[in-house]
């Protein structure tokens, strides 16, 4: 008969983001078919009691549980590809997925170099024969369009040098097309999308900066509830305030599964960002497991080496 540490050990191994493979190990190659049924009694995130007495998984536990064994086979592949082939992957596949999942499309657009992007944009004609942006044209229809494809065209200057009078002038710009129309016509309006799209982003960070001195709030804080149009900001001007903000998402008690995946995406793709953003392991490692767990906090830990 399994003892309670052992259907506790067991609950607890799959009670986190990712499988504690270790428990599972010892526990499961230690126990005869009495100590396994006297498991599957005992562990009821696993397994049910039908009317007849007879304990069967239970099916919407065990989808659950494969997405949790998959997430280290995921970050490492995540881990091996290419540069540009993951950010075209990543791309391609947010394309796919619609709307709830263009904050990708922003964030490979927006935190890459001129350089990576140019890489990642090559990759995609590699991988699959049309560019970016007429996969973007194609298959998106809404008013995000007209920003998304203007981002991922971008080859932003990434040398020193603002101009800080311009930097002020197009603060004030943003600002009076946020406040004096509809902020759900700001998609719509160039000026907005030149500036977002086409400026360097030490040129953008003093336009934040030159925003709030303004106005007395942040750019961010006047799109909340905009959607790209914030992650875009965010992850232009203010990256570490975009990642903290999805990984916090993340590992939240009632995280949903996208949520959870942006896990594994943001370290292992963003883990260069993350320690310059000095980013504290501690807020993920206590609702980590196994090997997934040692390969993402081994991730950020390896993050400055390059």
């Amino acid at each position: 008969m399994a003892l309670p540490v052992d259907i506790e050990a067991l609950d607890k191994a799959f009670s986190g983001i990712g499988v504690d493979e270790k428990s599972l190990i010892s526990i499961l190659t230690n126990s005869n078919e009495e100590h396994k049924k006297s498991l599957r009694k005992g562990s009821s995130k696993l397994f049910i009691e039908d009317a007849k007495g007879f304990e069967r998984s239970d099916q919407s536990s065990i989808k659950i549980l494969k997405h949790q064994f998959k997430r280290f086979r995921d970050a490492v592949m995540l881990s091996i590809l290419h540069p540009w082939e993951r950010d075209a992957r990543l791309i391609e596949k947010a394309i796919r997925k619609g709307p709830k999942h263009y904050n990708v499309i922003v964030e490979m657009a927006c935190t890459r170099s001129s350089d990576q992007l140019l890489g990642a944009r090559k990759a995609y004609h590699s991988l699959f024969h049309h560019s970016i942006e007429e996969h973007l044209v194609t298959h998106i229809k809404g008013r995000e369009r007209k920003l998304l494809v203007a981002l991922v065209s971008a080859y932003r200057f990434d040398g020193p040098g603002v101009n800080e009078d311009v930097a002020k002038s197009e603060a004030q710009i943003l600002y009076e097309a946020i406040n004096n129309g509809e902020k759900n016509k700001l998609l719509d309006h160039e000026d907005a999308i030149m500036i977002l799209a086409t400026r360097s982003k030490q040129h953008l960070q003093a336009l934040y900066q030159h925003y709030n001195q303004s106005y007395d709030k942040t750019l961010a804080q006047d799109l909340e509830g905009e959607g790209i149009l914030k992650d875009t900001v965010e992850c232009l001007c203010t990256p570490q305030t975009y990642f903290t903000r999805v990984l916090e998402a993340a590992v939240k008690e009632d995280a949903d599964e996208e949520s959870k995946r942006a896990l594994t995406r943001v370290i292992v793709t963003q883990k260069e960002q993350l320690v310059k953003e000095g980013f504290v392991p501690n807020k993920i490692q206590d609702i980590l497991l196994g090997l997934y767990k040692d390969f993402m906090l081994a991730s950020i830990a390896s993050g400055d080496i390059k």
